[in-house]
């Protein structure tokens, strides 16, 4: 008899599919699949944000990227349409992933879609879990990516991005994203999107 809770064997299963991401990441000497240490990552803040968040927040938070590599963003359409179908898409296909894995685990419906729902940001500003999931997102951007996104992205298009991201994240966020170690340059950027 198996002494795995659904919340354990969901985890396993979905974190096994994070595994197949062939894109790799080294951290610490050791090489990672890159999926796998991002969901690593949005969990990792996502302790930060909360003290005790419920297993779904968390299995949502943990799975917002889930095989988002088979996809590729070049797939869609240049410019923000095609960014936000994408993203959209991605979102959808994650959710169902996760249900998928939360019903065969022993989750109910009702929680399974919920965490979908929480993947695809639905009711992202009224509803605490979608709040966690985009805060968590946010954090792992600007911890890891923002730096040199900043060098691909003119001046002016990096500030409203900025500004953008910063209006989705809780006043919790705003507080640890502050306290980010971050170069001279991007803590100029961030400063600057928040002054204007």
């Amino acid at each position: 008899m198996s002494t795995t809770t659904p919340y354990e064997q969901a985890l396993a299963a979905l974190d096994a599919l994070h595994a197949e991401d062939p894109r790799r990441v080294e951290v610490a000497g050791e090489t990672l699949p890159l999926e796998l240490w991002h969901a690593g990552r949005m969990s990792a803040w996502l302790e930060a944000l909360d003290e005790a968040p419920g297993e779904l927040v968390r299995l949502a938070v943990h799975n917002q990227h889930l095989q988002r590599w088979q996809v590729p963003r070049g797939d869609y359409p240049e410019g923000r349409v095609g960014y936000l179908t994408w993203r959209r898409d991605q979102g959808k296909r994650a959710g169902e992933t996760a249900a998928r894995a939360m019903r065969e685990a022993g989750y109910a419906e009702e929680d399974a879609e919920r965490v979908a729902a929480m993947i695809r940001k639905q009711g992202l500003g009224r509803d605490e879990g979608t709040q966690a999931v985009e805060d968590c997102a946010c954090l792992v951007f600007l911890e890891n990516y923002f730096a040199d996104f900043s060098k691909q992205v003119d001046h002016d298009h990096l500030i409203g991005i900025v500004q953008k991201t910063w209006k989705k994240m809780s006043p919790r966020a705003h507080e640890l994203a502050l306290g980010l170690p971050m170069s001279d340059e991007a803590r100029r950027l961030v400063e600057e999107a928040l002054a204007g």
